[in-house]
């Protein structure tokens, strides 16, 4: 018998966001090492800010640094790290926040177990799609070429899998288009995307109208 158990608070999300005037959302970042994901969620970060939105990145570097630094790289391990963040995204945006997620999060099962943690109508799976040759050329941290040479074990890409979104909600294509159309491809979908009215506040402004 669980010795832990679940308080119910009297402010319920709504009632959170209603502060905040606008709906809280995740927008989850996935994709390759190099691929542009923090570059992007960055911009979307600072044109929601601009907007007077409420928001909060979690990048998947900073998150290793600090929550998940006990973590290594082993399939469970990334796994318990995706497990954290969804947790504490949720968090987030039960405080009626828009959270800006960036981190590789391999595996579908795992996306799906944060989409799951999330809400249905709260996550936005978005994948910046680049091919590994492509990303391995923007490498400026030198890890692809410390992979291949066997200095990094369990590296994305090279010795584990990756295993890209079969139906993202958003696909960025990373090869071809520059981050700062793709983060307006992004903010651009808030206008219309089921978050906002689904939690009955209204669309998100457009931030650039």
């Amino acid at each position: 018998m669980s010795d832990f158990y679940s308080y119910s608070l009297s402010l319920s999300r709504k009632a959170r966001s209603r502060i905040k005037g606008h709906a809280p959302c995740v927008l989850w970042f996935t994709g390759l090492s190099g691929s542009g994901k923090s570059t992007i969620a960055n911009l979307v970060d600072q044109g929601l800010n601009a907007a007077g939105r409420h928001t909060y990145l979690i990048d998947g570097d900073n998150l290793r640094g600090g929550l998940s630094r006990d973590l290594g790289f082993s399939d469970a391990d990334r796994s318990e790290n995706i497990r954290r963040a969804a947790e504490v995204a949720n968090l987030m945006a039960d405080a009626g926040l828009i959270v800006i997620t960036a981190l590789i999060s391999p595996f579908r099962s795992d996306r799906e177990m944060a989409r799951r943690l999330v809400g249905e109508t709260r996550f936005i799976e978005i994948f910046v799609d680049v091919p590994i040759d492509l990303a391995e050329a923007r490498d400026t941290k030198g890890l692809y070429h410390r992979a291949r040479r066997g200095e990094l074990k369990q590296f994305t890409g090279i010795d584990s899998p990756y295993e890209a979104p079969l139906n993202a909600d958003l696909r960025l294509d990373a090869a071809t288009v520059n981050a700062s159309a793709l983060a307006d491809k992004v903010l651009a979908k808030l206008d219309i995307d089921r978050v906002a009215n689904n939690a009955g506040l209204g669309a998100m402004p457009h931030p650039h109208a």
